[in-house]
């Protein structure tokens, strides 16, 4: 697309050109994010934010100290600043069963891993909270964890597991697993077959000072977002296949992932969220009953 044919006045009212006064807005450099986005260019919403790419953690980390008005928070941060953080309503990146790109590759079954060694080599806390609930939970195990960078080659030859997310999990997943003989659990799947419900990595949420100083341009960006989420869902085989052209995955495997992702937050997906924070809240820096507010709520 040619951005320079989009002007000003194409813009939904109460966004503003003004890149003085431009909401700033966090952008998820992961592949799962991509459909949130993409459809930004094509209603020339992109031209009325401010945009910082970077991992979940960073940009989380960014929102909660004031340098992001808008963005995506991962979920444990989130219910961690959730006095200072207004969510977004029917917009997040979870999965309602297996997600594909946040997975334990192990070569050992799960139930044999207390005591062993796990690699973390995850960015977000989220989805390594969610593996360490889990095991400790589900399979009643209790590894020595640790943080590395997110190669599974690497990984394999000091760790008996590793957790993995994004894109390196998507890739662990499609094609290094199956070539190296590991086993391959999806955190997603895990999450649906034993509580049954949705789970949210991450939401999208405002500042409580932006909202109250803007709620007019916090509630026009919401509405792209949910734009652009659906004008992408629509034609997500151009999504996926524009995105073939740069990534290590066919348009086949993309439309697959795109579509296996789930980005609403509606009352099952809140339902999924106040299951992890009952769960988790104990140790992780929240309460167990810790208050979702919802933009418009």
């Amino acid at each position: 697309m040619d951005n320079s044919t989009v002007s000003a006045s194409d813009a939904p009212a109460g966004v503003s050109a003004d890149r003085r006064s431009r909401p700033r807005v966090g952008h998820i450099q992961f592949l799962n994010c991509l459909p949130l986005y993409w459809g930004l260019a094509r209603t020339g919403t992109l031209l009325d934010l401010e945009l910082s790419k970077d991992t979940p953690e960073r940009l989380s980390e960014q929102l909660v100290r004031g340098d992001l008005d808008i963005g995506p928070v991962t979920l444990v941060e989130y219910l961690r600043n959730a006095d200072d953080l207004v969510a977004f309503p029917d917009i997040a990146v979870g999965c309602d069963g297996p997600v594909m790109s946040c997975v334990i590759v192990s070569q050992l079954p799960l139930e044999q891993l207390d005591r062993a060694r796990v690699a973390l080599g995850s960015t977000s806390r989220t989805s390594v909270r969610l593996a360490q609930l889990l095991l400790a939970e589900r399979y009643g195990v209790r590894p020595d964890y640790y943080t590395c960078p997110p190669d599974l080659g690497l990984m394999m030859r000091e760790a008996d597991a590793a957790v993995l997310i994004g894109d390196a999990a998507l890739r662990a997943n499609l094609h290094d697993a199956p070539r190296l003989g590991l086993q391959v659990h999806d955190l997603g799947r895990m999450w649906k077959e034993w509580t049954g419900l949705p789970f949210v990595f991450a939401v999208w949420a405002a500042r409580k000072d932006f909202l109250a100083a803007h709620p007019e341009t916090a509630a026009k960006v919401h509405q792209a977002f949910l734009a652009s989420r659906d004008l992408s869902l629509e034609e997500v085989a151009k999504v996926a296949e524009q995105a073939a052209r740069w990534e290590a995955f066919d348009a086949e495997v993309l439309e697959r992932y795109f579509t296996t992702l789930d980005f609403r937050f509606g009352p099952d997906q809140l339902a999924g969220v106040r299951e992890f924070a009952r769960r988790t809240g104990a140790d992780t820096g929240y309460p167990a009953d810790v208050r979702v507010e919802l933009l418009g709520g």
